[in-house]
């Protein structure tokens, strides 16, 4: 069953128009991949890991890449050698916090079972913590969980909400999870399409917005507020200044490593129009990739393309709008779930929000 997304709602944010499906894959030749873990014994356990392949050759023919970390407090691997070489070389996957070493050894696990001819690797993983619903320290994401992620990744539409990595995730009070969402550029502005992705897991809900509309603030405290029951056992409820999101850009443009990296750091800016500021205890960190360059393993010299710098500004606005709408993807789709220890984490009402969003809606004269 298809789960609603914001444009379900009637709810259209930004300016440039979104591709086809709407999702990271309207990239050409990227793919997604997740496993899902929802189980209640032997432990509460809401997680999973969502892999990302930039091409079905990452492993052979490497493409442009470059990250941004925004906050800090969270882990991606294989971001020093991304910085020294500017090349990724591996997929992409995200999980939660304890179970990015697995994941990051899953990919290499892969890669000799590829038998890829390259003798060493430092893949990407990145991670977000799920320990409010899932009991985080009973790991249970195994590497043939990521490996089921890795390999059955496909084009098309995209999982979203309580789905892979972001299955227990919480963004700001609300459910969160996986969401992803792309814009295309018009023929005069080149035609280049950027797809995002996100595992959206922070935020305060008071500082929620969708367009104009303060949605955190004319959505009450009743709404969000947890059974007695849970009251009783966890009285603190969510800690709402921790949290993470990772922000993973794609783009068929053909940029070098250092545009890249500018692409990567315009993820702050949908997330800023969301209501993401980058708390203390935040991981906020975003990566970019271009496919619109490869450059073989073996190569002694690789010809690349390279857009030019004032052409990059609409690419810009595109990373922005659409990391802004991926993470509302993630909350609509995501459901209400109830995890560790009984706890419970309220889906934002679709209703409430549709009507939020009318009372602050532009009127036409």
């Amino acid at each position: 069953m298809t789960k609603p997304r914001l444009r379900d709602l009637g709810i259209r944010l930004g300016q440039i128009p979104a591709g086809p499906l709407n999702a990271i894959t309207d990239v050409a030749g990227i793919s997604v991949g997740v496993t899902t873990i929802i189980r209640d014994q032997p432990h509460a356990a809401r997680s999973g890991v969502t892999a990302i392949w930039p091409s079905a050759d990452i492993f052979t023919d490497f493409v442009p890449a470059g990250f941004h970390s925004f906050n800090g407090n969270g882990e991606m691997t294989g971001t020093i050698w991304l910085a020294e070489q500017g090349l990724l070389a591996s997929p992409i996957c995200i999980t939660n916090t304890h179970a990015v070493g697995v994941v990051r050894d899953a990919i290499v696990r892969l890669a000799a079972k590829r038998s890829i001819e390259m003798a060493w690797h430092l893949p990407v993983t990145a991670e977000t913590w799920d320990g409010w619903l899932s009991d985080a320290e009973n790991f249970p994401v195994t590497a043939d969980d990521a490996i089921a992620a890795l390999e059955s990744a496909a084009g098309g539409r995209v999982p979203e909400g309580n789905v892979g990595g972001g299955t227990g995730m919480v963004c700001h009070e609300f459910k969160g999870g996986t969401g992803t969402a792309s814009r295309r550029l018009p023929k005069d502005q080149g035609g280049w399409t950027v797809g995002a992705l996100v595992q959206a897991n922070y935020g305060m809900r008071n500082l929620l917005r969708c367009g104009h509309a303060p949605v955190g603030l004319e959505i009450t405290d009743e709404v969000v507020a947890v059974p007695e029951r849970t009251r009783r056992k966890n009285p603190q409820g969510p800690k709402t200044d921790q949290g993470s999101i990772i922000v993973i850009l794609a783009t068929d443009a053909p940029l070098i490593p250092i545009q890249c990296q500018r692409l990567a750091r315009r993820a702050t800016t949908g997330l800023a129009w969301v209501g993401g500021f980058g708390s203390n205890s935040s991981g906020d960190i975003f990566l970019a990739f271009s496919t619109g360059n490869k450059v073989p393993m073996k190569t002694p010299m690789a010809n690349l393309g390279m857009l030019g710098m004032d052409e990059c500004t609409p690419l810009f606005q595109a990373a922005a709008e659409a990391t802004e709408e991926a993470i509302w993807n993630a909350m609509i789709a995501a459901e209400t779930m109830t995890g560790w220890q009984g706890r419970i984490v309220n889906a934002i009402p679709h209703d409430l929000l549709k009507q939020a969003v009318a009372r602050y809606a532009r009127r036409e004269d």
